[in-house]
């Protein structure tokens, strides 16, 4: 194979809300940390441990405004998407460093206010993009 391949698969619980940034032109991104749990038991000890990945993803446009209408912290969701990391430099010079998940599919898998006994509205889930309001499920939730 010839070709290379970044494609990442995360199933987590929102560990904030999501953050909405706005641009010229009406574009908009969504910012929001995903936590992954992992866990296993030390072979020498018999303790039970337990390990959390925190991952920066990051929305665009129309689906940064459904994430940021339906999804709030503890959520659990599942997200494909690629690597992408990135640098810059403050203002007093420092070099600066994140890597961010760049989410292109996303299916919400449970929703906090559902489980507090609150009905929420369908959700429209995008599968691909760029995002149509047509491709989205009017009827019921896609799980």
């Amino acid at each position: 194979m010839n070709g290379t391949i970044n494609k990442v698969t995360l199933i987590g619980h929102l560990g904030d809300e999501v953050k909405m940034h706005y641009f010229e032109g009406g574009n908009c991104i969504g910012r929001f940390p995903l936590a992954t749990n992992e866990t296993y038991i030390n072979k020498s000890t018999g303790e039970k441990i337990n390990s959390t990945e925190w991952h920066n993803l990051v929305v665009r446009n129309k689906a940064a405004e459904i994430c940021e209408k339906y999804l709030s912290k503890g959520d659990k969701i599942y997200v494909e998407g690629r690597i992408k990391s990135r640098q810059w430099q403050t203002e007093d010079g420092v070099q600066k460093y994140t890597t961010e998940i760049q989410v292109t599919e996303f299916t919400f898998l449970n929703l906090k206010k559902d489980s507090e006994g609150v009905k929420s509205s369908p959700i429209p889930t995008p599968k691909n993009t760029p995002y149509d309001d047509s491709m989205m499920p009017d009827n019921d939730m896609p799980f």
